[in-house]
């Protein structure tokens, strides 16, 4: 694990993310449970010990399988039909079903609410926040095919090369400044190895069941819950290991004194509760449970 901090209230949580976080675009995950009791940094579809004793064939076919059943039943369910096998794992794992992804957040104080709103007395809770460098399946999509093509200028006859002056040799040289740059990137301590960071093309991740590395997948057209949580999903290329410690840090929130409860309070004032993260009568059940049945004392 690269990091531990624990926190007893809203403040102290505020002070890690502001002042203890030095990551650029942190990816956020509360759980009521912590790794040391048990709840590994997993999917879902990793915590069945039978699928441990398939081999990778036979897992990757029974996913598929699974996937297709699944999407056999999809049609007249939806308002937006899936796309390719990304989107229907997306709206199999809103509904459900165990799958290689995760779900996380860019949103702190959501992973906070996670962390907070159902966590059981007497028992701490946390924040997991990844510190690794994640590409996201966008940005593959669109550049991966056009990121080693570079827009030339038009030239004129005084700018551009005669054709006698041209080296038939220059394209076989080595660049001495991208080797330099890709020297520097491996020995950062927090930078994606240089395979992983440009060589991933569109086709490497046609399907999320032949990927190569951990992906962050932003899904689309699933549920109006995906949008107000801030949420995207974790594509895990080995999902029945949990992910590296040195990957993530954990916020430790105690249980001290009912610090969840009061912790859930605070949130409701910066507009993070039941209502606003579940758009729809289930979550505004919730919420009035919560306000009406539960705060008392709090």
């Amino acid at each position: 694990m690269s990091a531990e901090f624990t926190i007893k209230s809203f403040e102290d949580y505020l002070t890690v993310i502001r002042d203890e976080l030095k990551i650029d675009h942190p990816y956020y995950r509360g759980q009521t449970k912590r790794i040391t009791d048990g709840y590994e940094l997993k999917p879902s579809i990793g915590r069945y010990d039978n699928l441990k004793r398939k081999n990778l064939s036979q897992f990757y076919d029974f996913e598929c399988r699974i996937l297709d059943t699944f999407a056999n039943h999809v049609m007249g369910q939806v308002n937006h039909l899936p796309r390719n096998d990304w989107e229907y794992l997306a709206l199999a794992q809103h509904h459900g079903l165990p799958t290689r992804f995760m779900d996380w957040t860019t949103n702190p104080l959501v992973a906070l609410y996670f962390a907070s709103r159902y966590a059981k007395k007497d028992t701490d809770s946390a924040v997991y926040v990844l510190t690794k460098n994640v590409v996201k399946y966008s940005e593959i999509i669109r550049n991966g095919e056009n990121k080693h093509k570079e827009i030339e200028p038009v030239g004129d006859l005084t700018t551009e090369k005669h054709i006698d002056d041209l080296d038939p040799y220059e394209d076989f040289e080595l660049d001495d400044a991208k080797a330099e740059g890709d020297a520097l990137a491996v020995d950062y301590e927090l930078a994606i190895p240089a395979a992983e960071s440009t060589t991933l093309l569109k086709k490497d991740v046609e399907s999320p069941f032949d990927i190569t590395q951990n992906i962050i997948y932003d899904p689309a057209h699933v549920s109006p819950r995906i949008r107000a949580q801030d949420g995207v999903l974790l594509a895990c290329h080995q999902p029945l290991k949990p992910i590296d410690e040195a990957d993530y840090i954990e916020i430790i929130i105690k249980y001290d004194n009912n610090n969840h409860r009061k912790i859930c309070k605070q949130l409701e004032q910066y507009g993070v509760f039941d209502k606003q993260l579940f758009p729809d009568l289930d979550g505004m059940a919730k919420w009035l449970k919560y306000k009406e049945f539960e705060t008392e004392g709090a």
